[in-house]
């Protein structure tokens, strides 16, 4: 936890105390004006098209104690800014206001980024930093799961994987923890040695070098360069386990650095052998290091063994007991808005719509074919953004990957899923969406039971709405 006060973390993040009380106690640290749980510093950001600034008393009204300010330079900028965001409201306000500590420093997020620095200075407890272009949040939930089969872990939440979330993962590890599962992500150049050396992971773990964010990286052997920054503040003793079934990654060779592979593959160090899915779930063994361990998942599809692969050589390098470890991987059953299966109505429900690549869009097409006993597979694609001038051909090849698979229909959202449709030979129906509106409609008009249906897209889309309309509608609640 934060546990500092407003004048300690003025010093951590090389701010200064402009106004308010330096002695005030902090324990939380949020980037959002509306949600406050007590004593919050308050961090805001610049954006693209909004300066949180302007929502700095909103923030105290919410019951922040203290903020950054990279806006205001003196006690008297700040009683400016008080009398003209409170303006029209009660006096006591504005004097509540200016008693919370104002911390000037030269840019919020570099300072947050400084303060999450400090504060990891702090933490003794290991740091498994995980990253990849697909599959991260899972792998993270799942390694977190194997994990807890010896220790008390702590993991990032949410998606809080960035240069702003990152530090503020940091500051909510409690003193429980004895080992924590720290995601980083990234999107852009420069972003993962930023994220790393506040991090400073103890070993860390890379899921696969696809093609997400390729729009700013410009080529996966970019991203792969990229994502090894990972060990930027990682000790010469730190482990890298990496996807030894990814081309890129299986080439790595990093002299000094001690590398473990998982994977399917003969050169992977945990292996998984004897792979065969029931219903949908997979279960096989997996050689440790030569010893064999019986694993069944109860998240569907066969692309969830390498992430359990992952998770039991992590394990195993914290000397947790291997079996105990399968068994709480076993318990784990999925993560929001990704693989989820809810059964309503009769129709079995794939929610996968938090993000998606063409890899992804792959994976969640084997877990829609895998279902049984349905009359008709349905996915529901929209567009899979960031991918960068090739984006029509990615899509292009989703279609000619699903030509090749059993699905009856498709519905495409977006002018990049109409991509799909052009190498989708085969599939009986396939309809173009222009809007979610039109996407739900459809499904309310020819949905019935028996089919099974998948939901796939880029969170920016917002395809998740429609399997909440969907949802409510099948159970009866909208």
């Amino acid at each position: 936890m934060l546990k500092l006060t407003a004048k300690e973390v003025a010093r951590a993040a090389g701010g200064r105390l402009i106004a308010g009380e330096g002695k005030r106690p902090l324990t939380h640290i949020s980037l959002d004006s509306r949600a406050m749980r007590g004593n919050d510093l308050f961090v805001p950001v610049i954006g693209e098209r909004v300066d949180a600034h302007d929502f700095i008393c909103q923030a105290l009204e919410n019951g922040a104690a203290a903020v950054f300010t990279s806006r205001h330079r003196t006690k008297e900028d700040v009683e400016r800014t008080v009398a003209e965001q409170t303006a029209g409201t009660c006096a006591g306000s504005a004097a509540r206001f200016l008693s919370a500590a104002w911390i000037a420093v030269e840019d919020t997020k570099t300072a947050l980024q400084a303060l999450g620095s400090y504060l990891r200075g702090r933490i003794t407890i290991p740091l498994v930093g995980v990253t990849g272009s697909v599959g991260k949040t899972t792998t993270r939930e799942m390694a977190a799961a194997a994990l807890s089969a010896g220790f008390p872990v702590y993991k990032t939440p949410g998606n809080s994987n960035s240069q702003v979330g990152v530090p503020i993962t940091l500051s909510e590890i409690p003193d429980e923890a004895r080992i924590g599962v720290i995601e980083l992500g990234i999107s852009e150049p420069g972003e993962m040695t930023r994220i790393a050396r506040v991090a400073r992971v103890d070993c860390a773990l890379i899921t696969n070098i696809g093609v997400a964010h390729i729009e700013q990286l410009g080529s996966q052997e970019n991203i792969l360069e990229e994502k090894l920054h990972i060990q930027d503040g990682m000790p010469e003793d730190g482990v890298l386990f990496l996807n030894g079934d990814d081309p890129l990654l299986a080439s790595v060779k990093i002299p000094g650095r001690r590398i473990v592979y998982y994977g399917m593959g003969e050169n992977c160090d945990y292996r998984g052998v004897g792979l065969r899915l029931e219903e949908g779930y997979p279960v096989f063994t997996a050689m440790c290091a030569g010893r064999p361990v019986p694993v069944r998942l109860r998240v569907m599809g066969s692309h969830m063994v390498s992430n359990a692969l992952a998770s039991l050589a992590v394990a195993d390098h914290f000397g947790v007991n291997l079996e105990e470890a399968a068994k709480t991987l076993g318990e784990f059953e999925g993560y929001k808005g990704r693989q989820q299966i809810a059964h309503v109505g009769g129709l079995p429900i794939i929610d996968d719509s938090y993000n998606a690549s063409p890899v992804s869009v792959k994976a969640g097409i084997e877990v829609l074919c895998s279902l049984a006993g349905c009359t008709r597979r349905i996915a529901v694609l929209a567009d899979m953004r960031e991918l960068g001038p090739k984006a029509p051909e990615y899509h292009r090849e989703v279609g000619d990957f699903i030509s090749r698979h059993p699905v009856d229909c498709l519905v495409l959202l977006g002018e990049l899923a109409r991509e799909i449709g052009k190498e989708a030979e085969g599939i009986a129906q396939i309809w173009y969406c222009e809007s979610l509106d039109e996407v739900n409609d459809w499904l309310d008009g020819n949905l019935r039971a028996g089919d099974g249906v998948l939901f796939k897209g880029s969170n920016s889309v917002g395809l998740s709405r429609s399997v909440k309309h969907t949802l409510e509608r099948l159970s009866g609640t909208n």
